[in-house]
């Protein structure tokens, strides 16, 4: 039988981020940060459970040695590296802003896994969102698959757009009729990031999603003032993939028109 296609999403403004996921772009000390979201969390506040994987996520590096960590800094400062620049002031926001947390935090896969799936019984849609992307979705059957993709779309959640991306790269491919049209190749990831951005996601220079991809990734944009659009249309997709990528942009944050 045919899938029902995909609805598009209701038309909406791009909301601004909440104070709390604010915080974690623009907090210089992700520990004390951290202390505030596990009070929140404490009183079942699905979006601190959340927002306390993403700390667990970005200073893990950092907390699992920092003496090595300054110790890398320091030799790749030393390398004079074409993209060195860009990794070293990365590393150093990652430095400056974990400076407190010690390998007892205890910041491994398991420990982050472990705290989405809190946050997503809570009723976090983008921790629900991530461990689909991680390989381990609440439930394993295609309708929940399918299900879950949809209320994405349909929450125009920047944070859920963005942490469903990996499922939707080559890691989905030959998996459209589940995870639909935008789905299965290295633009539709980058799609759906770019999505994310246009819904309020922090996709700046120094946010938390390009300082990931130059530290973790060794992605790393040569030109300070970009921001994650940019870079992706100047190094991420070859000419012709870029118009791609705003088509699948465009599909996913469709809007209805309105008739008559």
């Amino acid at each position: 039988s045919a899938l029902p296609a995909l609805r598009p999403m209701a038309a909406r403004a791009v909301p601004a981020l909440s104070p709390l996921r604010r915080a974690f772009e623009d907090s210089t000390d992700l520990f004390a940060y951290s202390r505030e979201l596990m009070a929140l969390a404490a009183m079942g506040d699905a979006d601190a459970m959340w927002l306390l994987s993403l700390v667990q996520d970005h200073c893990a590096g950092y907390a699992a040695d920092p003496a090595g960590y300054a110790q890398d800094t320091r030799v790749i400062a030393g390398l004079g590296l074409s993209n060195g620049n860009a990794m070293l002031s990365a590393r150093q926001r990652v430095q400056q802003r974990c400076a407190r947390f010690v390998p007892q935090d205890r910041f491994s896969l398991p420990a982050v896994v472990n705290q989405r799936q809190l946050a997503a019984r809570a009723g976090s849609l983008a921790a629900e969102a991530s461990l689909l992307a991680m390989n381990q979705p609440l439930q394993g059957d295609e309708d929940y698959r399918r299900g879950l993709v949809q209320r994405v779309l349909d929450s125009g959640d920047p944070f859920a757009y963005l942490a469903i991306a990996p499922a939707m790269g080559t890691a989905g491919s030959g998996r459209s009729e589940t995870l639909g049209e935008v789905s299965g190749t290295d633009l539709s990831e980058i799609a759906w990031r770019v999505a994310s951005c246009q819904l309020g996601m922090d996709c700046s220079p120094g946010g938390s999603m390009m300082t990931n991809y130059c530290v973790n990734g060794g992605i790393c944009s040569q030109d300070a003032s970009q921001d994650f659009t940019t870079f992706v249309r100047d190094a991420g997709v070859p000419r012709q993939g870029a118009d791609n990528v705003d088509e699948m942009v465009g599909t996913l944050l469709a809007r209805p028109g309105v008739d008559g």
